[in-house]
């Protein structure tokens, strides 16, 4: 079965090694600090739409993201694991955005894109922990949903309708449901990690660039791109997606971050227990008293 499947996915600053210097005077995050990563749940969701891939031949996935032209890193790691293209949002015009104005942004893209059966992105991502993009999405193209999923087990067409088989998690287990397509799925990190780039992929897509990444004409490889088509990544603008200005970007965010700070936790003290029953008891009364528990 033929499937057009978009992983939405994004570049992050790697926020699981903050340091001393991942932090501005000002408290808002230093970038240049931490090294951007593609963001750890996309790679799981990136993962179970490259089974689809595999499971039905025919089947394209695309990675969709938006971001500077650096975002175009994100494309290529995709590529090298199994994707056939990728989409990169870079305008001027999306800076600043929230998860609103972010939703409004990749829910264009995807209508330009056309007949998608399948958008599948991770749960959320780790700068912002806000598990809101994916669902807005959903709402905004008016597809069904089905949130923190930890396996796709497949595609069947019955009577003419397409569904999707999904394993999800939900409070005290785990529940099998089908949703018909089109449909937006978001992806836990407990899912199966995403397998390791393929050596002679990142041979083939080592150059590829989006228009503004390309080195300047007359340097190394600038002859790549007329010879081999598929090293051009598709760069699109907000006038590309047909998008509406007010609603991108800053301009398009209601969200607005008044500080980020970097807090560390000491403990006031510390104590050194043994085993015994005295001391369990000791330590158990405490946490009662301090109402830590109970």
């Amino acid at each position: 079965m033929a499937l057009k499947i978009v992983v939405l996915a994004k570049q992050v600053p790697d926020t699981r090694n903050v340091g001393k210097d991942a932090m501005t005077a000002e408290g808002t995050v230093n970038r240049s600090a931490l090294p951007a990563i593609f963001n750890p749940e996309d790679l799981n969701a990136l993962e179970q739409a490259l089974r689809l891939k595999e499971q039905n031949p025919g089947c394209t996935v695309g990675v969709l993201t938006m971001g500077p032209p650096r975002a175009g890193e994100i494309i290529r790691q995709g590529l090298y694991r199994g994707a056939d293209t990728g989409w990169l949002l870079t305008d001027r015009l999306f800076a600043g955005a929230d998860t609103l104005a972010t939703s409004y942004a990749l829910a264009t893209a995807i209508k330009k894109i056309g007949d998608v059966d399948i958008v599948i992105g991770g749960r959320q991502a780790i700068d912002g922990d806000t598990a809101q993009v994916g669902p807005q999405v959903a709402q905004k193209l008016g597809l069904n949903q089905v949130t923190y999923v930890e396996e796709v087990q497949g595609v069947q067409e019955v009577q003419g309708v397409k569904k999707v088989t999904v394993k999800r998690v939900i409070d005290g287990g785990v529940e099998t449901v089908e949703a018909p397509l089109p449909v937006v799925l978001t992806v836990n990190g407990s899912a199966a990690p995403c397998r390791p780039q393929n050596a002679k992929l990142v041979m083939k897509y080592k150059r590829a660039t989006c228009p503004l990444e390309r080195p300047a004409e007359g340097t190394a490889y600038d002859n790549l791109y007329e010879e081999r088509p598929y090293l051009t990544l598709n760069q699109w603008s907000v006038a590309d997606v047909d998008g509406d200005p007010s609603q991108c970007g800053l301009a398009g965010s209601p969200t607005k971050v008044k500080a980020v700070k970097n807090i560390v936790f000491q403990a006031k003290e510390s104590k050194t227990l043994t085993a015994s029953d005295a001391d369990i008891e000791g330590m158990i009364k405490e946490l009662l008293v301090e109402k830590i528990i109970g």
